[in-house]
């Protein structure tokens, strides 16, 4: 199967950036890398900071829905207030 050179991902751009023999080993010459376990060990860490961005991301939604409530129930006592 060959890799769709169409789309290039930030991850080849940092490795092609770090180094460019390193990159083209991998990429083009399909040379395995001397260390897979750090390259796991990236893999899972990425996918860590993924979900606590998530995380964050569905927090502030939380906090901007909380607040908006809040504005509405003080705007409704605030009415209620002054009749």
């Amino acid at each position: 199967m060959t890799k769709d050179r169409s789309l290039v991902r930030a991850s080849d751009i940092g490795a092609w950036t770090f180094c460019r023999r390193a990159w083209y080993l991998a990429q083009v010459r399909g040379v395995a890398h001397r260390r897979p376990e750090l390259l796991a060990q990236g893999t899972a860490v990425h996918a860590a900071h993924g979900r606590r961005v998530r995380r964050a991301g569905l927090a502030q939604r939380m906090g901007l829905i909380l607040t908006a409530a809040g504005l509405l129930l003080a705007l409704i006592a605030a009415i209620g207030f002054f009749r």
